[in-house]
């Protein structure tokens, strides 16, 4: 199903070239090169773009993860409850594993 894209406006004239006194028109590529002056001028046609499969699964992912919350509540407040019951246990040395970790990561 292509998606189709509106308000396209045509360029303005551009200026007349040097030593010109007539000023240049600029052609959509649906006109032909020689006008009738008996014909009605083409009516225009739509832009229209196609996405394919990939690009529209690409779409869905990236609209997935932008509303995925980037912090999980019921973790933070399964944490927040343990920290305030008490029962809450820090690994030292889990802590330290990560730290080093972190600090190779970055160099």
């Amino acid at each position: 199903m292509p998606t189709k894209i509106s308000g396209y406006k045509t360029p303005d004239p551009l200026p007349a070239p040097k030593g010109s006194s007539a000023p240049a028109t600029v052609a959509d590529k649906g006109q032909s090169d020689a006008p009738s002056a008996t014909t009605a001028p083409p009516a225009p046609t739509a832009d229209q773009v196609t996405l394919t499969g990939s690009a529209r699964t690409l779409q869905k992912l990236g609209d997935a993860i932008a509303n995925t919350p980037v912090v999980n509540p019921a973790k933070v407040a399964a944490v927040k409850q343990a920290v305030q019951s008490g029962s809450y246990q820090v690994a030292p040395a889990r802590v330290a594993d990560k730290m080093i970790q972190f600090e190779q990561d970055l160099g």
